[in-house]
């Protein structure tokens, strides 16, 4: 390493956090201010994403714009693309973040209920990649972070169609790695526990979660929001320059057992 060089500075980069409006998501674009990335963060609700756009520029002292986009539908995608390139002239940084959660036994859930959880989950992360690589092959440069799960490496009942779309994430980082290697883009996924999100905020009291969920972690807990950060840095950042193909675990121990 040069020295002087700080390898978790993101000054001047742009990234891309899709479903950033809340969440993890939200989280993750607060961590990447702070590290001093402009943003482009997209959602389905533009109220929400505008919101959250506007209280993180206020917060962190670096440009964030909000926009209205559903990842799964490959317009939007292109719209969003074109929009950070008219923003701010270059794409360094994408959190593949937004996904949708169906929960229950598989004969009580439709084919169509599976089939949405994977055109968000899968499909659009997809898409998202495909219309950032083009760029950042031009630059000789990227980085791409999916959030796959540790539902993406274990498995847990009731969660079929959400195991199989974040298996496929973490199969699609490891092929996505190695075509893009030649550019210097690193493709890489966080694969996150219990994290008491938006999505996990139904059964945060139940049971199943009680035991199966927060009772299975290590730290007996769920994750803080911003204990995702160092994460998202981290592999945003020239400090995971040789780490590519990766599945970084962020569960609280749960995976350990």
């Amino acid at each position: 390493m040069l020295p002087g060089i700080k390898q978790f500075d993101l000054t001047g980069r742009v990234a891309i956090v899709t479903g950033g409006s809340k969440g993890l998501g939200e989280a993750m674009a607060e961590g990447l201010a702070s590290a001093g990335a402009n943003l482009l963060l997209t959602s389905r609700h533009a109220d929400e994403v505008t919101a959250a756009a506007e209280r993180i520029s206020r917060e962190y002292g670096h440009r964030a714009v909000g926009i209205s986009a559903d990842v799964a539908k490959p317009d939007d995608v292109d719209r969003m693309v074109q929009r950070a390139l008219k923003e701010f002239g270059r794409i360094d940084i994408l959190i593949n973040n937004a996904g949708i959660n169906i929960r229950g036994p598989i004969e009580e859930l439709t084919f169509d209920q599976f089939m949405q959880v994977q055109n968000v989950n899968v499909n659009g992360l997809w898409l998202c990649a495909r219309g950032v690589v083009p760029h950042m092959k031009q630059q000789k440069h990227g980085r791409i972070v999916n959030l796959s799960s540790t539902l993406g490496i274990v498995g847990l009942a009731n969660r079929t169609p959400y195991a199989a779309s974040k298996g496929a994430v973490a199969l699609m980082t490891k092929a996505l790695a190695l075509e893009v290697a030649p550019w210097n883009i690193t493709c890489n996924a966080i694969c996150p526990g219990p994290f008491l999100t938006p999505m996990n905020v139904p059964i945060a009291e139940s049971e199943d979660a009680k035991k199966n969920v927060v009772g299975a972690t290590a730290l007996q807990r769920w994750g803080r929001m911003e204990e995702i950060q160092g994460a998202a840095i981290y592999l945003a950042s020239d400090a995971s320059s040789y780490t590519t193909g990766s599945l970084l675990v962020v569960d609280g121990g749960w995976t350990a057992r």
